[in-house]
């Protein structure tokens, strides 16, 4: 049964800047799974990039997803009130998920700080954004990850523990197409692979030390998810930045 494979694009604005993230979709004769959903609004976008890559958003089994953060979450509550479908994420990153735990970067100073954006942020961008970090999207998480363990779906997807952007961030291995999906763990920016983003990572000792975790893995391709595609020296590149003091 072949098994296909195809990087979203997904745009949104955030803080005046144009944001564009990348989740992923993987499919065959049985299954569609999607690797996280992209900002909050922006289920329609999402939905007709499903289409475009030659998915069906209505026939969603699977929603993978590799961290909290709300550019990671932020359309799953409509998807998964559009069909009945199985949401799988980190133990670690469930209670955020399900909302049971404020988002780790929603802290009370980030909140407040909602107050002090320049008076040339509108009123109402403010209020929205306080809106969503007080009450973000939530959905029930069916099953849970852990590095180590294989899911037979699509030829086979390994998961990875890539603890440090977040405590529970997880990477994803597609065997038939030997594609990493890294989530957080790695950036793409002007065409070169980095490691996780030092500015929006809660641990980056610990984030840089997962990389060598990817050294194990027979990767030929790369999905970052702010950054997009990596196809270039692999092995060479993952080694030089696991070994960076």
């Amino acid at each position: 049964m072949q098994a296909h494979i195809a990087m979203l694009s997904i745009s949104a604005p955030v803080m005046g800047r144009i944001d564009t993230v990348h989740p992923v979709l993987l499919w065959d004769e049985q299954h569609q799974i999607l690797l996280d959903t992209g900002y909050p609004a922006q289920l329609s976008q999402l939905q007709a990039e499903i289409k475009a890559a030659g998915g069906i958003p209505e026939n969603l089994t699977h929603i993978m997803i590799t961290h909290q953060d709300i550019d990671h979450i932020g359309n799953l509550p409509e998807l998964t009130s559009l069909t009945d479908l199985e949401v799988l994420a980190h133990p670690l990153e469930k209670p955020y998920i399900q909302g049971e735990k404020r988002l780790l970067r929603f802290t009370d100073e980030a909140i407040a700080s909602v107050d002090r954006m320049p008076a040339s942020v509108p009123e109402a961008f403010r209020n929205g954004l306080k809106r969503m970090m007080l009450n973000p999207p939530k959905a029930k998480v069916d099953r849970e990850l852990v590095g180590g363990h294989y899911i037979p779906l699509c030829g086979g997807i390994t998961v990875i523990d890539t603890p440090g952007h977040t405590p529970g961030h997880i990477s994803l291995y597609h065997e038939p197409s030997r594609t990493l999906i890294a989530g957080d763990a790695l950036t793409v920016r002007d065409g070169e692979l980095f490691g996780a983003d030092p500015a929006t990572t809660l641990d980056p000792e610990t984030a840089q030390a997962s990389i060598a975790k990817l050294l194990d893995f027979d990767i030929q391709a790369i999905v970052c998810y702010h950054g997009g595609w990596y196809k270039g020296g692999m092995q060479e590149r993952l080694a030089e930045l696991s070994s960076l003091k």
